[in-house]
């Protein structure tokens, strides 16, 4: 596991690019260009709130993850949004677990106070991953989305960070 670089883009790409057009994981509804992904790698670096971990294996990259700004609104600064997306021959074999323990462990000396993560439903994996991590759920969202001629639920995720239990205000 290392940080992506802009040589790893394309890569992204392909394991990124089949989550749109073959499932409904993304509400992105076309496969994203080379362009778009340079311009979001942009909004990310290696230190920070905002950064791109890579998952590699046998010298190809299998996976990515991600924490993203959340919203656009200043206030919401110290929220992130975190995903993860993994190769089909990686799923199941702990990549995405590795990818999020090195995230939620790069972001722990930042000033980041929570993690969320919206699934599109169904998505058992997802959840459970999320879950072990300490993500709970706070959020079921109805027919969020339309892909694939039908709406999909959303469920939104949250996980504090960085919240040391001497910090925490009594109440």
């Amino acid at each position: 596991m290392r940080p992506a670089t802009l040589d790893d883009l394309s890569a992204l790409n392909d394991i990124y690019n089949p989550y749109v057009v073959e499932t409904h994981y993304t509400f992105d509804v076309e496969p994203m260009s080379a362009e778009a992904r340079l311009e979001w790698f942009k909004h990310h670096d290696t230190a920070g709130r905002y950064r791109v971990l890579v998952a590699v294996s046998e010298g190809r990259i299998v996976g990515f993850a991600s924490s993203n700004r959340f919203r656009p609104k200043p206030a919401y600064e110290t929220s992130i949004e975190a995903s993860v997306y993994l190769s089909p021959e990686s799923v199941g074999r702990g990549a995405g677990s590795r990818l999020y323990e090195g995230l939620f462990m790069a972001l722990e000396h930042e000033d980041v106070h929570r993690a969320y993560a919206g699934i599109a439903l169904p998505n058992p994996p997802s959840i459970a991953l999320h879950e072990r991590f300490g993500f709970k759920r706070v959020a079921h969202f109805t027919e969020q989305g339309r892909k694939f001629d039908r709406f999909w639920d959303v469920a939104w995720y949250e996980k504090p960070i960085g919240v040391k239990p001497d910090t925490v205000a009594a109440g």
